[in-house]
């Protein structure tokens, strides 16, 4: 059989030192995905966003640069705790940088203000923190999910164990933001008791004397709070000084007891009861790799900001390997999120229908450990695959 003309001669020739040309070219690489993360890196409570940003970069680590076997791109922004701020990071990173994913805020106010417009541009965000009621309920979008709690949650298990533990008139205390008044509701949807008095702060307040003189005046059997970062640290050392920690108990959510809190509040802590949907000594294979990395890596016990952080990533990581890394396929990287197909930390994890968590919660206690280092000793599960009362109010755009 004689070969076609374009084989013969010259024509073969011409073929050959093609075929050799395109085995010299390397087959280029996957553009790596570009993920947004907007967090607070300043202010007192920038550390949030420091363990937000740190469980995130180590599972990026822990894979080589990539998330579910897909390359990946972590561009970090620093809001200071500041809506308008965030608003125009977003509008940069959507914009200039063209990211179809976006995560990482800490403050609900913060969050309230970036998501519903995010998402209307066909844009993923996966929340890390922030769990205001009302993405969860009215405003819910089919684009934006929460990989942490919904606000309410982490109170509602305190207000369960406080009324268990037969206290009959509490005192509480957040601050006069979204989040705040999402704490305190959630305490009271499952407390049954009095409340003693119930007073919101200014964000970002250092100074309490007011609120603990009035908090005394009030003779409460406990106090519940919600004051994260640096608000929380402040609240606890002056409780503290006006010696009101050895007759009044103070209970909260883990957002005043995590782990770089407790070593800036030390013994003022110690004793002290709050609720979580996750602790280092949770006893699954996922969390013991976890916390152990990232102990390794960065030289202290992660709080639950970096378990979220982490828990963000691994999430977005399977999503990714489910389209091919190809975030243009909107549909199919929503629906692979939506099936939460990852090893959480937390051991057992699903989204409701507003795509916030069902999961468990606990009551941890502060304690000193063999180290001499103040943490978390996760004592019972209150609640077992626990949601959030919003999901009847999200009709998902």
């Amino acid at each position: 059989v004689s070969a076609p003309p374009e084989l013969r001669e010259g024509g073969l020739l011409v073929v050959v030192v093609a075929l050799a040309v395109l085995a010299a070219v390397p087959v280029l690489a996957m553009e790596p995905v570009k993920i947004g993360m907007i967090t607070t890196l300043s202010t007192k409570a920038g550390y949030l966003g420091e363990e937000i940003r740190d469980g995130f970069q180590l599972a990026i680590d822990q894979e080589g640069g990539k998330l579910g076997g897909v390359p990946v791109e972590l561009l970090v922004d620093d809001d200071g705790r500041k809506p308008e701020k965030a608003k125009q990071i977003a509008d940069r990173f959507i914009q200039r940088d063209k990211v179809k994913i976006l995560t990482g805020i800490v403050f609900s106010n913060v969050a309230i203000a970036v998501v519903p417009k995010v998402v209307r541009q066909d844009v993923i965000y996966v929340s890390p923190n922030a769990g205001p009621s009302l993405l969860a309920g009215k405003g819910c979008h089919a684009n934006y999910f929460n990989v942490a709690y919904q606000n309410d949650n982490l109170d509602e298990v305190v207000g369960k164990y406080v009324t268990a533990a037969g206290f009959k008139n509490v005192y509480l205390l957040a601050p006069n933001y979204p989040a705040g008044k999402d704490h305190l509701a959630g305490f009271k949807r499952y407390y049954k008791g009095k409340i003693a008095g119930e007073v919101y702060t200014k964000l970002g307040q250092s100074d309490y004397a007011a609120e603990i003189a009035a908090l005394r005046a009030a003779k409460p059997d406990a106090v519940f709070f919600f004051l994260p970062g640096g608000m929380g640290i402040n609240f606890l050392k002056q409780y503290a000084q006006a010696g009101l920690n050895q007759t009044i108990p103070v209970f909260g959510p883990a957002f005043s007891f995590d782990e770089r809190l407790l070593q800036a509040v030390k013994d003022a802590a110690l004793g002290v009861k709050n609720g979580s949907q996750w602790s280092h000594d949770l006893d699954n294979p996922a969390n013991r790799q976890f916390v152990a990395a990232f102990r390794q890596t960065y030289g202290r016990t992660p709080t639950l900001y970096a378990s979220q952080g982490y828990d963000a990533a691994r999430l977005l990581g399977s999503a990714l390997k489910a389209v091919g890394g190809d975030v243009s396929k909107t549909d199919a990287l929503r629906e692979a999120i939506r099936k939460a197909d990852f090893p959480t930390v937390r051991g057992q994890f699903a989204f409701a229908p507003n795509q916030h968590p069902v999961q468990d919660l606990y009551i941890r206690e502060v304690v000193k450990g063999a180290d001499g280092k103040y943490t978390n000793k996760t004592l019972e599960a209150v609640f077992t695959n626990h949601s959030n009362v919003y999901v009847e109010e999200c009709k998902m755009k």
